[in-house]
């Protein structure tokens, strides 16, 4: 049973019924009351992806209205949280890292340790932690972000150590409190979970069934964004486009539609589609919109299909072509960017040639390459016939080299093109310039304008190409 509740009625969609919990802030105040003037404070780690930096972000909220400080330096922490990804083999090689460096700090200190994210969805993680990392004060799920009060209040005030792990989905909880990473650009996630069952992928193990959110509660969250001055939105799901709404909104295309008619709102993106479920529908929002950004993020993940049907990827290299093309005939601007994973269980040279071939036909903008990392508890990870690693790093080489090598070709289009860019602030690099990047994610510098500042919408002139940024002008 879900804790830190006051709230709790069911919507149905289509044919399921699907929990709404409201988010109490009953422990939040308990703990604001206990450490009150006291200058406690927090810092967060995030591994993972777009929706665990969504995560974290309401993590942060939640530490914040409790009255914690965030800080970058482990050393001023009274709670340090980890929000973890099990997606790859390193996310767990990156967390046993940072828990070394943190013992001392638990035992010197009394800091408290808090690991939550879709690793501790795992039991055999969990167990792990509880065996050789005892002093780990709390475990928590993504199924139980909203019960973090509770669990602080556990772990701070009475000293207890808490595992808190479901293994359930249904449930959306609204009104958690969200402290953004950024001030003019904000991630809003529309639906959780996956159906797909990619066999290579521990998603839906960890993040449960697909669960949409309301599409008035998506609306009205976007809407309240917009006054508070934030410019770009990325709607996020695992499937962005298995959303399913109501009477009123009733999918994907719709809910895009609506959102963006929202005043205030320059950029709207999405990540990630499924390639098979990106219907002419999405398509025809995305043409009269020109909000919509034009880039897409399409993931491929193998180019052959016999490697496409053993991913149980529900969709050809006929097909995923096709979809392509018929985006392009609606937006000739259009571009793609995509994820391919490198040496799946059985393929051979010959299958992955043609990844390759797709690569050099679609011309991918960006391309997210993975070499595959077995997940215990996935079908692919079962397999006897996996790829020799020096073979799966020989294709991620070939694959990276085919890529690299068009980067230059890629970005000399640009020479002369006018961009929309949203001004993040100084560059890294060179503090007397500006930056910002084009709709398709191109870093761009240019020299300040008095009359503009981040956050501000300008255009740009681009005028050179330095392979992995552009630099222009405002005009």
């Amino acid at each position: 049973m879900l804790k830190n509740v006051y709230k709790c009625y069911k919507i149905t969609m289509f044919w399921e019924e699907i929990e709404l919990i409201i988010y109490s802030d009953e422990y939040t105040k308990k703990v604001k009351n206990e450490i009150g003037g006291k200058n406690y404070k927090y810092n967060i780690n995030t591994f993972g992806c777009e929706l665990n930096i969504n995560d974290s972000e309401k993590i942060s909220g939640m530490l914040e209205d409790m009255g914690f400080l965030r800080t970058d330096d482990y050393n001023e922490a009274n709670i340090i949280i980890f929000n973890t990804c099990c997606v790859r083999e390193n996310a767990e090689e990156r967390l046993f890292g940072k828990l070394g460096e943190i013992k001392r700090l638990n035992e010197e200190n009394g800091t408290i340790v808090a690991i939550g994210g879709c690793m501790m969805q795992e039991p055999v993680m969990v167990e792990k932690l509880k065996k050789s990392y005892k002093y780990v004060d709390i475990i928590f799920g993504t199924h139980t972000i909203q019960n973090l009060p509770e669990n602080i209040y556990k772990a701070l005030i009475e000293r207890k150590k808490v595992k808190d792990v479901i293994d359930i989905d249904g449930e959306i909880v609204e009104g958690i409190p969200v402290k953004r990473n950024d001030k003019y650009k904000a991630s809003v996630t529309i639906m959780y979970g996956c159906n797909k069952f990619c066999t290579y992928c521990i998603v839906p193990y960890v993040r449960g069934r697909e669960r949409s959110r309301a599409p008035e509660t998506i609306i009205s969250e976007i809407e309240e964004l917009s006054k508070e001055g934030y410019k770009e939105i990325t709607l996020l799901g695992q499937n962005v486009n298995s959303y399913v709404g109501n009477d009123k909104v009733r999918n994907f295309a719709e809910l895009l539609d609506e959102v963006a008619k929202i005043k205030g709102i320059e950029i709207i993106r999405f990540e990630s589609p499924y390639p098979s479920e990106f219907k002419d529908d999405v398509i025809d929002v995305m043409a009269r919109n020109k909000n919509i950004s034009r880039v897409i993020h399409m993931p491929l993940q193998a180019g052959n299909n016999k490697v496409l049907k053993e991913m149980n990827r529900r969709y050809t290299k006929e097909e995923f072509l096709d979809l392509v093309d018929r985006v392009k005939r609606k937006i000739p601007e259009a571009v793609f960017s995509t994820d391919i994973i490198v040496g799946f269980p059985g393929e051979t040279d010959e299958e992955f040639e043609d990844t390759l071939d797709i690569v050099r036909r679609v011309d991918f903008e960006q391309i997210y390459m993975y070499i595959y990392s077995k997940r215990e508890g996935t079908i692919a990870a079962k397999r006897v016939d996996q790829v020799p690693e020096d073979i799966k790093h020989k294709r991620f080489d070939r694959l990276k080299e085919l890529y690299d090598a068009r980067v230059d070709e890629i970005n000399n289009r640009y020479i002369g093109t006018i961009q929309e860019i949203l001004i993040e602030g100084p560059s890294k690099n060179n503090k007397n310039m500006l930056t910002g990047r084009t709709d398709s994610n191109k870093v761009v510098v240019f020299k300040p304008n008095e009359k503009k500042t981040k956050g501000d919408l300008v255009k740009v002139k681009i005028l050179s190409n330095h392979k992995w940024y552009l630099e222009g002008e405002i005009i």
